[in-house]
């Protein structure tokens, strides 16, 4: 998950140099960091702190914690800590305290969920990658082999000494609630620093607000998933954690057929009846946790494994429609602004509403993490007026002259800072890969006229590189896509006039 600086409508967005930049009397000013590629996703750094230097020591040192954590938990570097005890046998091994931690906080997640959360659930996930590439749906004998190779005790653990005695050969993954661990050591760490009073630690859409920091919350719709979609939710999130888990991002395609990459380990079968859960909780690990078990368990094992967490809040939507949530839910609920109404000019035919106009962009992936570059995705018309920014993401407003195009087409005609920045909760996405809709309304909520229009998708990275790709599209009738190679900072993008679904 991320956040981003919203650009719906545009009205109420963007002064660039006026905007976040702290006032001299001001005891806190806000900073923000944001990267590509940090534990196979995104991650985003809120600090509220009375100088520059001392956030960017936070930050720094956030960067660090976060590779001595993957240095200890990682399931996918073969050289980390887990990965070589998991190829140890014949013995009790010492493990750090993180890596014990965590294999005793598995010990107890997979007692309360009755094994629905198994680090063992990698052999069910074996299984279906193969399946996926054999193109053949996995039979009943081989479901049952991994269920048996699941419901195994995989070690036992020596509280006394800190030691793990590891037992089977099966393939062990340390998901459902690592990511969520390692968020809160980290925010735990950064609140530590002289002049840090609050932060917020978002990697991949589960986050931590700790201190003084008060953030907005969006949950993705897990049935719209562009950035700018209107979400699920709005919370006010302070001193707790919220995780999301759903099916909407990331699964196996055999023969035509979706599965969801959550996988039931009493079953060996991909989960379906669930869509998105999220929970918000002051645990980072409880709301890493319930997200997860929650896409698994019945409606009747969710009721009763929040039951005993009282002090988490949970919102969990169906593949059928139905909505599950907590008794306390509604109180962190932000009311969602209404959509503006949608107007037409009497004086013209105006773009058909059953329609869309769909951006794909995927940034350029580099070696380890990378700080993420700003983006300015706009519309124009015929005239070369722009008639809606689509998107403007940026961290630091000194930077934003630098997507060039953009500013010096539309800067002079705002005059108000960023009213409407906030966080994203959504399922975990692959690094530098973003959707972005233009429903045809401009600035001032009216739907424009079909004609034909052009799209810019301009990129620029703090001292790197810069490039800007620009598409015309008939936007007046049949269904058409673009697709388009990038070379300095964009990896790839399409660009696609097409009807809405289920309209």
């Amino acid at each position: 998950m991320k956040w981003i600086f919203r650009t719906l409508p545009l009205a109420v967005i963007i002064l660039l140099y006026a905007a976040f930049r702290p006032a001299p009397h001001a005891a806190l000013s806000l900073y923000t960091y944001s990267y590509e590629n940090v534990l196979g996703t995104s991650f985003d750094l809120k600090l509220q702190a009375h100088t520059e230097p001392q956030a960017d020591a936070a930050e720094a040192l956030a960067l660090q914690e976060i590779d001595r954590l993957n240095a200890l938990l990682s399931t996918y570097d073969p050289h980390s800590e887990f990965s070589r005890w998991q190829q140890s046998s014949g013995g009790y091994q010492q493990l750090s305290p993180e890596l014990f931690d965590v294999l005793a906080l598995f010990d107890s997640w997979k007692s309360k969920t009755g094994g629905a959360l198994d680090p063992a659930a990698a052999a069910v996930i074996q299984v279906w990658k193969q399946a996926e590439a054999n193109g053949i749906t996995p039979d009943a004998k081989s479901l049952a082999a991994a269920t048996q190779a699941t419901s195994q005790r995989h070690w036992i653990l020596n509280p006394a000494s800190g030691a793990a005695l590891h037992l089977t050969k099966t393939p062990l993954v340390l998901n459902s609630f690592v990511k969520s661990y390692i968020i809160q050591q980290v925010a735990d760490k950064l609140m530590t620093i002289d002049g840090v009073e609050g932060v917020l630690v978002n990697i991949g859409g589960d986050m931590v607000a700790a201190g003084t920091m008060q953030e907005t919350v969006s949950i993705t719709d897990p049935l719209a998933i562009a950035e700018n979609d209107p979400p699920a939710a709005v919370l006010a999130l302070n001193k707790r954690a919220i995780a999301t888990s759903g099916n909407y991002r990331r699964g196996f395609t055999i023969n035509g057929q979706w599965y969801s990459h959550i996988v039931d380990p009493r079953t060996a079968r991909p989960v379906s009846e669930v869509i998105s859960a999220t929970v918000v909780s002051p645990s980072a690990v409880t709301a890493g946790a319930l997200a997860t078990a929650f896409n698994i368990l019945s409606p009747e094992e969710t009721i009763k494994l929040a039951a005993d967490h009282p002090e988490a809040d949970y919102l969990v939507i169906r593949r059928n429609g139905t909505v599950q949530k907590s008794k306390g839910w509604d109180q962190l609920a932000l009311t969602t602004p209404a959509r503006p109404s949608i107007k037409s000019s009497p004086s013209q035919k105006a773009w058909n509403p059953q329609y869309e106009l769909a951006v794909t962009l995927e940034l350029k992936r580099f070696e380890g993490r990378s700080r993420r570059p700003f983006v300015a995705v706009w519309v124009e018309n015929p005239k070369k007026e722009t008639v809606r920014t689509i998107a403007l993401w940026f961290n630091k407003p000194r930077w934003v002259p630098d997507l060039k195009e953009w500013f010096r087409k539309n800067s002079g005609r705002y005059q108000n800072g960023p009213k409407d920045m906030y966080s994203i909760s959504s399922a975990t996405r692959a690094p530098g890969s973003y959707t972005l809709k233009w429903d045809g309304m401009n600035d001032d909520s009216t739907l424009v006229k079909p004609d034909t229009y052009t799209v810019y998708i301009e990129v620029v990275r703090e001292h790197g590189g810069y490039e800007i790709l620009k598409q015309e599209v008939n936007c007046k009738g049949k269904p058409v896509q673009f697709n388009l190679p990038g070379s300095v900072e964009i990896e790839k993008a399409s660009v696609e006039f097409r009807k809405i679904a289920d309209k």
